[in-house]
């Protein structure tokens, strides 16, 4: 099955060797995103609330450019830096994901890229 290399100037560039996305057959996986500006490349704010949403509008736009949506995520990581900010993190995702939300598991870890809280990868299907 032929594998597709997804990129939209309206989520931030890659950092390092991969693809913001790649979409095979039905399905969109989305490299793990920051809470990045996409014109700035800087990080949005220093709250996991503010970051979780703009993780979210960059996954959204990926999903977008591959011709899919977050209705269509079935599958995310969320990366924290402090699993303490858990509830704050749910409060702004649930916003995302009103109805049906995909599966998920949530992890705890020491760092992460440029210093963000958050981090999140998704996996989509295509719709229809």
């Amino acid at each position: 099955m032929p594998r597709e290399v997804i990129h939209t100037d309206k989520a931030p560039a890659a950092i390092g060797p991969y693809s913001q996305a790649i979409r095979t057959g039905d399905t969109v996986y989305v490299a793990g995103q920051g809470g990045l500006v996409p014109e700035t490349m800087q990080v949005i704010g220093p709250t996991v609330a503010a970051q979780t949403a703009q993780v979210l509008r960059n996954i959204a736009a990926i999903l977008e450019a591959a011709g899919s949506d977050l209705a269509h995520v079935v599958k995310v990581n969320v990366l924290l830096t402090d699993i303490s900010t858990f509830a704050e993190m749910n409060e702004v995702y649930r916003t995302f994901f009103p109805v049906d939300p995909p599966a998920r598991m949530t992890y705890a870890v020491r760092d992460l890229p440029l210093d963000v809280l958050v981090e999140i990868d998704a996996v989509a299907v295509l719709p229809g």
